[in-house]
């Protein structure tokens, strides 16, 4: 792929990818101005421990995986439009209940909901991409871009959030709520103009059971899967542990930290993600990820060392662990759009949210290793966890992977 952002490419992407381009921008900042803060809300209202706080975000995100999974495979046979607007909608209804949610209970169930949603929202919508964008150097450019301008709204969520002061207060999930179902309006508009290709599916005689037979027999993509789980599982403890950590170690200022936190890494994604690219453009993809993967095992051994009350310290791991982001994130997005036949690009799409384990166990493993081993812990676990990781990469070319033409056109086996 040229890495040279040209204004040429760019006048190559029709009026819908402007418009997701646009919806994942609004509605991530809006997510990031509250969602971090959720482990804050629930501590400081209810008063639980950091292993039950980690139970209720990992059993949502949990869930979520396996549904996430499904969503991408249905809308391969039903068509995207069906799938997105019925999790869309789900997704709006399930923020507004979030902002008036009062007991544990209420919590759970809602942010459940809310965890569903989102992950059946995803797959389609990433297979829509590949689907308005034929060519393979405009789609890898998309697939860029859309992880770039989310970041762009996760830099700027936090502090607008400060500046309004809703961070942190449970009324700011309804302005999430209103930039997604903004994003729904306009993805109508954009759907109509682009025509028939938003429809996109399989054809009629192609069933879930012909789609999960040959996944099973994609052993480079299970490795990958697997390889991605436990990159993931290390990375969130910055989203969740981490956060707890500071929290229960009564951090002094706690609130910026956290904000400079989610600011700092957004920002350094936003300067640095195509200089990165462009930096790489002559290595593999898995050569790329493999540098990702030592920058995150570093930004780990900084984070298990750091002094507590070194604000600075924190802020510094975090930017090395920002580039290793930069680098492993959009580079996972277009492995997948190169591994998958396009007659199942929502089911492999689907399948990536399998990587997802990982966010969802994260809160757990590192609330039980919080509370029973202490922070430091966390992080330097997570470094030894990322040299697995960079085995299972070493010999991901060696993995067998299905005809898909032969088993395209074959009979299902009964």
């Amino acid at each position: 792929m040229d890495s040279n952002i040209s204004i040429s490419t760019l006048k190559k992407f029709p009026t819908l990818m402007w418009i997701i381009l646009f919806g994942d921008f609004i509605t991530r900042g809006s997510f990031y101005m509250v969602w971090p803060f959720l482990a804050v809300i629930l501590y400081q209202k209810f008063g639980i421990s950091a292993t039950e706080v980690g139970l209720i975000l990992s059993g949502a995100a949990f869930i979520s995986v396996f549904i996430g999974f499904f969503g991408g495979a249905l809308s391969d046979l039903l068509g995207r439009k069906k799938v997105m607007f019925t999790s869309g909608i789900c997704y709006v209804i399930s923020f507004v209940l979030l902002a008036q949610a009062d007991t544990v209970t209420g919590y759970i169930v809602v942010i459940t909901i809310c965890s569903m949603s989102k992950a059946i929202w995803d797959p389609p919508t990433q297979a829509l991409v590949s689907d308005i964008l034929p060519d393979v150097s405009v789609r890898e450019l998309a697939l860029q871009m859309r992880y770039f301008i989310v970041n762009v709204g996760c830099a700027i969520g936090p502090m607008l959030g400060v500046y309004f002061g809703v961070t942190g207060q449970q009324s700011g999930f309804l302005l999430t709520a209103l930039t997604f179902a903004l994003w729904l309006v306009l993805l109508v508009i954009g759907m109509k103009r682009h025509g028939d290709i938003a429809e996109h599916k399989q054809e009629s005689n192609h069933k879930m059971s012909d789609t999960w037979r040959i996944l099973l027999q994609d052993r480079m993509l299970q490795c990958l899967i697997i390889a991605n789980i436990i990159c993931m599982f290390v990375y969130a403890q910055m989203d969740t542990t981490l956060i707890q950590y500071l929290t229960r170690a009564e951090m002094p200022d706690l609130i910026k930290l956290i904000s400079s936190i989610i600011f700092t890494n957004a920002l350094v994604i936003i300067t640095s993600q195509f200089l990165l690219l462009r930096m790489m453009a002559s290595l593999t993809l898995t050569h790329r990820i493999q540098i990702g993967l030592v920058l995150l095992a570093i930004s780990q051994l900084w984070m298990a060392f750091n002094p507590i009350t070194a604000f600075w310290g924190w802020i510094g791991a975090v930017v090395v662990m920002s580039f290793a982001e930069a680098i492993l994130f959009p580079t996972m997005n277009v492995q997948i759009d190169r591994l998958a036949p396009k007659h199942l690009r929502g089911a492999y799409f689907g399948a990536a949210s399998f990587y997802s384990i990982g966010y969802a166990i994260a809160p757990l493993g590192g609330g039980i290793l919080l509370d029973y081993l202490g922070g430091p812990w966390v992080f330097a676990i997570g470094g030894v966890l990322i040299l697995l990781v960079m085995y299972l990469y070493s010999v991901l070319h060696k993995m067998r992977r299905p005809d898909f033409e032969q088993l395209k056109t074959s009979e299902p086996v009964s």
